[in-house]
Parts: C-alpha cells; sequence; structure tokens
C-alpha cells in the first residue's frame, strides 16, 4: 500500500478543482474507478431481480412454520441446553446456527442462514479469517494492519472477527468493499461517537452482531476504499449503516440506536438485501428505502424486513420506503410516535405476522403513512396486511390490489403463522452475548 506524499495529494487537489465534481452519495469526484464499480453494481442487481415474490415469499413463509413447529431436518441437533432447557433459537435464521456450541469453530456457517431477498449472501466465507486486534482508526489513507478499516478495504475474501471487546471510534465513514463479513460474535463490539458503515458499489457483504450508535456526521476528505484506490468523500450524513448501489448485503443481529441521521438506509437501485434480528430504539428516523422520488434505478429494489424489534424511543421510518418491494414479516413494532411504516412513490408493501402496538396518542394511531400523494394517487399502491396483530388501537390502512402480489405457488402455499408468534421470533433480536464453547 503506497504512501501518499504531501507533493501528491497537492496534485491531487489542485486536478480536483479544475473539475466538475460529482457530488452525490458522499462522493467528491466519480472517478474511472468509481464509475467502473457503479456499472458492475447496477448489472448486478439487474440480475438479481425477483420476477416472482410470491414464491420468494412463500418460500420465506415456509421456513418460519417449519423453524417454529420444528420440522425442519435439524430439530435433534438443535435441541441443545440452552437457558436451562431446549434452545430457545425460534425463527428460522437463529435456528440454523444459534444452538450449535461450536460456533466459534464454524463461524462460516452463518453465510447459509440467511433468508428473505439477501438469502443468497455469502460475505468473506470463502475467504479467510481477519482478527482485528487494534480498535483504533487514525489513518484513512493508510490504514494500520490489525485495524477494521484495514480489513475492509482488502480485495479479497474475509470474515472479519474481533480479538476482544472494543470501542471503535471511527473518524470517517468505514468504507466496506466486497465479499467482507463484520463478524461482532464473541466480543462486544460497538461503533460509536463516530462515522458508521457504508456499503458502496459492492456486493456479498455480511454485517452482524455488532452495537452501533451515536454516529456523528463526518468531514470526509481523501479515504482510502480499497488496497489500490483513494477517493475524496464529502460530509457523511451519520447514517448507522449506509446502502448504496450494492446487492448481497445482509445486516442481522445488529443494536442500533442514536445515529445522526438514519439507522439504516438502503438507495439507489441496491437490492437482494435482508435486514434481520436487529434491535433499534431512540431514534428519529430509523429505516429509508430509496433517497429519490426522481431515481427510477429503485424500482429493483427488493428488501426483506424480517425478526426485527422497533423499541423504545421510535419515531417514524420503520421503514420509509420508494419504489420497490419490501417484505415486512414477523417484526414486533412495540413503539413508535408518528408512524411505523411510510412511503412515497409507489413502493409496494407486503406485511404479514406483524404486531403493531399503537400508542397512547389518537393522532398516531395508524400504522401506515402515505407522504407527498393523495389518496387519489396512493390508492393504487399496493400494500397489504396479511396475520398481522393490531393492537391498542393500531390501524393498516390497505391500498391497491392485493392480486398485484400474485398468489403462493401450488408447492408453497403454506399461511404465514399469525402475529401472536412474534414475541417468540424477535425475543433474541439485537447484538448476542456469545461465549465460546457454548450455544449462542
Amino acid at each position: 500500500m503506497e504512501t501518499i506524499s504531501k507533493l501528491s495529494l497537492f496534485v491531487f487537489f489542485f486536478s480536483f478543482v479544475l473539475i466538475v465534481p460529482a457530488f452525490q452519495a458522499n462522493i467528491g469526484y466519480l472517478d474511472e474507478v468509481l464509475e467502473g464499480r457503479k456499472l458492475e453494481s447496477l448489472r448486478h442487481a439487474r440480475e438479481l431481480f425477483v420476477t416472482d415474490t410470491d414464491d420468494h415469499i412463500a418460500e420465506f413463509n415456509q421456513h418460519v412454520r417449519m423453524a417454529l413447529e420444528g420440522t425442519n431436518s435439524t430439530r435433534r441437533s438443535l435441541r441443545k441446553k440452552h437457558i436451562g432447557g431446549r434452545c430457545l433459537a425460534t425463527n428460522p435464521i437463529d435456528r440454523c446456527w444459534r444452538c450449535r456450541p461450536d460456533w466459534a469453530t464454524d463461524r462460516k456457517r452463518l453465510a447459509t442462514c440467511v433468508k428473505g431477498f439477501g438469502r443468497n449472501t455469502v460475505g468473506g466465507k470463502y475467504g479467510r479469517i481477519y482478527v482485528v486486534t487494534n480498535p483504533t482508526d487514525n489513518d484513512m489513507v493508510n490504514p494500520k494492519p490489525g485495524t477494521l478499516r484495514h480489513a475492509v478495504i482488502q480485495k479479497e475474501p474475509l470474515w472479519i472477527i474481533f480479538a476482544r471487546n472494543m470501542v471503535i471510534t471511527l473518524k470517517q465513514e468505514l468504507l466496506v468493499s466486497s465479499h467482507k463479513t463484520i463478524d461482532g460474535r464473541g466480543a462486544q463490539v460497538h461503533i460509536a461517537y463516530g462515522a458508521g458503515i457504508t456499503v458502496q458499489f459492492a456486493r456479498n457483504v455480511i454485517i452482524h452482531n455488532l452495537r452501533i450508535h451515536d454516529t456523528i456526521s463526518t468531514s470526509g476528505g481523501l479515504i482510502r476504499d480499497s488496497v489500490d484506490h483513494i477517493g475524496l468523500r464529502t460530509t457523511s450524513d451519520g447514517d448507522g449503516v449506509s446502502v448504496y448501489g450494492s446487492t448481497n448485503v445482509w445486516i442481522d443481529h445488529l443494536s442500533m440506536s442514536n445515529c445522526k441521521d438514519g439507522l439504516i438506509d438502503i438507495i439507489e437501485g441496491s437490492t437482494a438485501i435482508t435486514v434481520s434480528n436487529n434491535h433499534m430504539t431512540r431514534h428519529n428516523d430509523v429505516m429509508l428505502f430509496g433517497a429519490h422520488d426522481d431515481q427510477p434505478l429503485d424500482s429493483i429494489m427488493q428488501i426483506t424486513v424480517a425478526f426485527n424489534h422497533f423499541g423504545q424511543g421510535l419515531i417514524q421510518r420503520m421503514p420509509r420506503c420508494r419504489w420497490g418491494f419490501v417484505h415486512v414479516v414477523n417484526n414486533d413494532y412495540t413503539h413508535w410516535i408518528m408512524y411505523a411504516i411510510g412511503g412515497s412513490h409507489n413502493p409496494t408493501i407486503v406485511s404479514q405476522g406483524n404486531r403493531y402496538i399503537a400508542p397512547p396518542n389518537l393522532a398516531a394511531k395508524n400504522v401506515t403513512h402515505r407522504i407527498d400523494a393523495p389518496e387519489s394517487v396512493w390508492k393504487d399502491w399496493t400494500w397489504v396486511s396479511e396475520g398481522d396483530l393490531l393492537m391498542n388501537g393500531a390501524v393498516f390502512v390497505p391500498s391497491g390490489t392485493p392480486q398485484n402480489v400474485k398468489k403462493y405457488s401450488r408447492k408453497d402455499k403454506i399461511k404465514v403463522k399469525p402475529a401472536t408468534y412474534v414475541t417468540r421470533l424477535t425475543r433474541f433480536a439485537g447484538a448476542l452475548n456469545c461465549k465460546v464453547g457454548k450455544p449462542c
């Protein structure tokens, strides 16, 4: 990794002022390398677009049913002692790995467990283990080996783990390259009091078991995003996790709160994404899926939101959607102040088996909120509620033609589990305290 001299920095900035920068996505200048990544990401996104969403939803619901009823083939192996009894991991993602005491020596099994639109995400499964030993983040251009920043910019696939508990305060946004898993199991890892995590023009990324909170907006500047490329970044928004123009991303078992902008933003043609098992608290704009009404590229966006707990101190956007298709399934919405699910510009939202507990405020009983559109327009948007539990006066206002979300295929006609199971499915949402040698 080369060291940039003061002279070369001067030449870079002098050249920069002679061109018209492309200020988008915190990119100061969209050079040939970034333009190439952008085009490649768009190609992957189009290849991954699922045309038969009914089959996808039915398959997901089948996995949930199997996990709850214990009909899957791993039933016996999962009946390990845990919390004084049999394994309590009841959703299909967790049952795949959490009850195994060998999770620390078989970490990459996790990559086989994702469900939903992000089901083909493998992260760094085919790479070596990289151990983060140093929590500092002092050099954006030549990050020190052993730091998280050094790990995520490598070209090779990597499964990144942590040597011990640590608080990592990022000086600038962390730019994660393709084929990476950030796996916080076995340590308490906080990304806090600095910038957040950005996945931009990348694919195959797993972000797992971290505590992300109190992130801030940072000034930008020269930041290395791979071993052979340094880019100029503008001011970051302060999102906890930002996914931009990326595919096959799985965000799982994060505890998130009090970030400067959003907790999770997924925008600009990102697709094949699952957001699962997260616990979110103390925040205003929780999740944004699609940033602009004038960005039709987001029509290929397909996201699964499953087994999350939306908890205390949340206000709105769980998520807020534009364009695209969002499957919201078996989440626990115990708190909101304004609304839970919002959208504009004709997103398709399928809500199944969620529990919605409305706040006491009579003006905030609506789960749903259509933004910047009269009823004459939004009445045609397909927003469907099936098997949801609406409590304390909660109201889900459906719209559109449910037939636009195709009926389940004959082989997968399985009724979604009702929302009465949600407390079981989400009871371990958020970062886990995994101990080596014991079920997690």
